[in-house]
């Protein structure tokens, strides 16, 4: 664990600044922020317009001097000022109030597995400005297997995988550490981004940004399996003429073209498996994979993963929130640290 419970005890809030949604707990009221990381700016003047849904809302759909900003990639800070900002609107001058009374107030936040020091820097820099004397940092690996409740603490083999929408990070954990991990460039952004080269090469149809959504749910709950829908009809811009134009989608060929992302995870599973030793690898067979991120609910993704492994392949309850929850329930002490007693001389 990147710091020990006793830190994190001390802490007040807890921020998991995703490349998709940006959450924060605050300790004593719970989940107070589950919003998408983005932020509309007018450009004229410089003054934030909208945060959160109603920013994302926006996108695609602004007049030229409103500009739709992520200040969150790949699960690193790469805007430090408008990340402060979105944050700021975020939690509203309450909440902040609130905070800011409480002495050396203290943050909590999640880290992707194997960020330089520059993008962990970014995000201690991010909570700083917002008032916070000292920040903490958990790899999201860890944070995520505490909030599904797995019992990392324990000398048994944990898998965790987190579908984040700009990677997938995969690892076997065990006596609260990392034993071994992987981290694979590729998410549901990849995904969203092959479906929609699909249907620009095939169909000469391009799709509006919140489309794809859509024609990933289309696919139903068997999504990459045969046993889904045949096809299903999308709505989009003819490349060549430029008018709206509607195509009935063949849902075989989208499995097809999504195949090489997902392809790229099923080798991080196995340079993981391969690393792994050979006890806790027994251990995985017998309990499985579990699966956290918003990306896990790709439909029918838990159950290739399961035919392509042959490992039961689980998946959390709520596994959008499962980092934060972590980190919440690391601060308010709901998790026990193993205590081993030291051997006499």
């Amino acid at each position: 664990m990147t710091v020990s419970l006793d830190q994190l005890r001390r802490c007040h809030f807890a921020v998991d600044l995703g490349a998709a949604r940006t959450r924060v707990y605050v300790k004593g009221a719970g989940l107070v922020v589950d919003q998408p990381s983005v932020a509309a700016v007018n450009t004229r003047t410089g003054s934030l317009i909208a945060v959160g849904e109603f920013a994302e809302k926006m996108t695609g759909k602004t007049p030229a001097y409103i500009r739709v900003e992520r200040p969150v990639s790949g699960g690193t800070v790469v805007d430090i000022e408008m990340a402060q900002r979105m944050l700021r609107h975020l939690l509203g001058d309450k909440m902040r109030r609130t905070l800011r009374r409480k002495p050396r107030l203290r943050a909590a936040a999640c880290t992707p597995h194997g960020a330089d020091p520059l993008a962990q820097r970014a995000t201690i820099e991010t909570l700083v400005g917002l008032g916070a004397r000292r920040v903490e940092l958990v790899d999201t690996l860890i944070a995520a297997a505490v909030g599904c409740g797995l019992p990392v603490e324990l000398p048994e083999a944990n898998m965790i995988m987190v579908c984040g929408a700009a990677a997938t990070q995969v690892a076997v954990l065990s006596l609260g550490s990392i034993v071994v991990a992987e981290r694979v460039p590729v998410g549901g952004e990849a995904v969203d981004h092959a479906i929609v080269q699909h249907l620009r090469h095939e169909h000469e149809l391009m799709l509006p940004s919140q489309a794809v959504r859509p024609l990933q749910l289309a696919l139903s709950g068997n999504g990459l399996t045969p046993h889904g829908p045949a096809s299903t009809e999308i709505h989009g811009r003819d490349v060549a003429t430029g008018l709206a134009r509607s195509v009935r989608v063949d849902t075989a060929a989208v499995r097809d073209a999504i195949q090489t992302p997902l392809t790229a995870v099923l080798d991080g599973i196995g340079r993981v498996l391969r690393d792994c030793p050979p006890d806790l690898v027994a251990d995985v067979a017998d309990r499985g994979i579990m699966m956290v991120g918003g990306s896990a609910l790709l439909p029918g993704l838990d159950q290739m993963l399961r035919e392509a492994t042959g490992i039961p392949v689980h998946i959390a309850e709520r596994p959008d929130v499962c980092a934060v929850q972590g980190l919440g329930a690391m601060m308010e002490g709901r998790i026990a640290p193993l205590l081993l007693d030291p051997l006499a001389a």
